[in-house]
């Protein structure tokens, strides 16, 4: 959807569905899915690829780096100290000054450590980094969040690879409404309605990996995911109706005008 791109930190992104790169079966078909998605955004966990040394295969090798902007991450941090060293390292070897931030608080639910996460933002933001975090679906925390330089704040919509979609929608509204940085939905999509959903919600974008990494054909629920998030956004776009709790007649004649126009067709015969 070129002629509605997604504009992240004066970047500009032609496609709204931004994927991953973790456990596909192959790096092969991780490299047909990213193609099938459209995306022009992929996730890489700094600490989970070879970035050093260049005679071993990579994960980055398979990333067509002229169409796709690499979004380092700091997936498997679970202390501010981490994360910010992890996002260090990620610019110094060349990926990017751009981070998706997380830090996680519990091993078991993989939540996020809001409190670690909002330090570790206003340090990275300090020393020049672009921070996109990955949060809870908390409207407060986002706004302090964004308070603190995010250029994005990436509510989850569900666990990390629950596939569970979205919880919280109202919350998800919530922060939307309020926000004046970009919104992306990050984890718990699990099929391409649910990206759907979270567009049709305001979202600016949708982040996942597991959902096509793990399907049974990447490659086509990629396919699934690009019209998932395109078909929300058009959708949110255009407007809905007000939802009713009863029946509304879809005839663009008033019932009781067509009652007595057909009455006067009897008299006059």
């Amino acid at each position: 959807m070129t002629s509605d791109p997604l504009v992240i930190a004066g970047r500009t992104f032609g496609s709204r569905l931004v994927v991953g790169t973790g456990k596909y079966p192959s790096h092969t078909i991780m490299a047909d899915a990213h193609v099938a998605s459209g995306a022009e955004m992929v996730t890489v966990a700094v600490r989970r690829v070879n970035l050093t040394d260049k005679s071993k295969e990579s994960l980055i090798d398979f990333i067509d780096r002229d169409r796709i902007f690499i979004l380092p991450n700091t997936a498997g941090c679970y202390t501010a100290d981490d994360a910010i060293r992890t996002a260090r390292l990620g610019r110094e070897v060349g990926l990017s000054n751009w981070v998706k931030l997380e830090v996680i608080g519990d091993e078991r639910t993989l939540f996020p450590d809001n409190v670690a996460l909002l330090e570790a933002t206003r340090v990275l933001v300090s020393e020049g980094f672009v921070v996109l975090p990955y949060t809870g679906d908390d409207p407060i925390i986002c706004r302090k969040l964004e308070e603190a330089g995010a250029a994005a704040v990436m509510p989850l919509g569900a666990p990390i690879g629950s596939g569970l979609g979205i919880q919280n929608p109202n919350n998800i509204r919530i922060i939307k409404d309020q926000a004046r940085v970009p919104v992306i939905v990050d984890a718990g999509v699990g099929t391409a309605s649910d990206a759907a959903i979270a567009m049709e919600l305001g979202a600016d974008g949708v982040l996942m990996n597991t959902a096509i990494a793990l399907a049974d054909d990447p490659v086509a629920m990629a396919t699934a995911m690009k019209l998932g998030v395109e078909a929300g956004r058009l959708a949110y776009r255009a407007g809905r109706i007000p939802k009713r709790m009863y029946a509304s007649a879809s005839s663009p004649v008033d019932g009781r005008i067509a009652t007595a126009v057909a009455a006067g067709s009897r008299a006059g015969a």
